[in-house]
């Protein structure tokens, strides 16, 4: 049970709601934004002082049936509510390492994947292997040492870069705010990994912009179905995305591909012809 971090999602997550989201009269000015304790503990059919605590990082474990009452008093979607368990202990942790070897199968299909770009990405968000077209689109991954492979650095520790470090991608913001959400949700499953606790020391430390966005609690991302780089050989190009979850390793198949005819999908061939010059391009 993570106490201060449970604490602090609850009451994120409070502060968030009005009283009108609830069914409750607004009343007189509030002094505080979102519900009062009191009022979370009444939805929740628990006693206030109770709450008080959780908040506080003062409580015992809460039971499962306790946290399903928070959940419903706080609104909070699937995502949120797992994430809830997991910070109060009643969910599966994991202890160990996060895994950043990649399947042989997958590398495999990599190679044979020539009209798409694809690359498998850790929990952490660190490139572990990718095909020839996704360092074409995306710039060179095998040059740099494994921490420099990592997106989330790249977006977060050169913000007058970000687009430019992540291929020109053109949604940088929307994808600094998806990478915080997943790191808070790995950090979750590995409390004790030195590579996932380091990370996220690292980017608070050194980026008031993810310190912000942590801030937030939030931990589901919305999906992203489609995204555009502004490529300096081919110029703009959007592709569709898919993430396939590898959930043996806790890793993700990520693949951009273009529908056969399109100009897009032209200009992903051409990329596949220029190999790693165009790559070369993004350093």
């Amino acid at each position: 049970m993570n106490r201060q971090e449970l604490g602090a999602f609850l009451r994120s997550r409070r502060e968030r709601l009005r009283p009108e989201d609830v069914g409750l009269p607004s009343g007189p000015r509030r002094r505080t934004p979102g519900l009062r304790r009191e009022e979370v503990a009444v939805l929740a059919h628990i006693s206030t002082e109770y709450y008080v605590r959780l908040e506080q990082g003062r409580a015992p474990r809460p039971s499962g049936e306790v946290l399903a009452g928070i959940a419903g008093a706080l609104r909070l979607t699937g995502a949120e509510s797992d994430h809830l368990h997991v910070l109060a202990g009643t969910a599966p942790i994991r202890t160990r390492l996060h895994r950043r070897d990649v399947r042989p199968s997958i590398l495999t299909l990599l190679e044979r994947l020539e009209q798409t770009a694809a690359f498998v990405m850790s929990a952490v968000f660190e490139v572990l292997a990718w095909n020839d077209l996704a360092a074409a689109l995306m710039g060179d991954f095998a040059s740099p040492a494994p921490p420099e492979r990592n997106l989330a650095r790249r977006a977060f520790l050169g913000p007058e870069r970000a687009a430019a470090a992540l291929g020109g991608l053109s949604d940088a913001t929307e994808f600094r705010h998806h990478v915080v959400m997943e790191l808070r949700s790995a950090l979750a499953r590995y409390p004790t990994d030195p590579m996932v606790t380091g990370l996220v020391d690292e980017l608070r430390d050194a980026s008031p912009d993810f310190a912000r966005l942590w801030q937030r609690h939030d931990v589901q991302a919305a999906q992203t179905l489609t995204k555009t780089f502004r490529h300096p050989v081919v110029g703009e190009i959007t592709v569709d995305c898919d993430s396939l979850a590898l959930t043996d390793r806790d890793q993700h198949l990520v693949l951009y591909s273009a529908q056969p005819g399109s100009p897009d999908a032209e200009a992903l061939a051409l990329l596949h012809v220029l190999g790693a010059q165009a790559g070369d391009f993004l350093r």
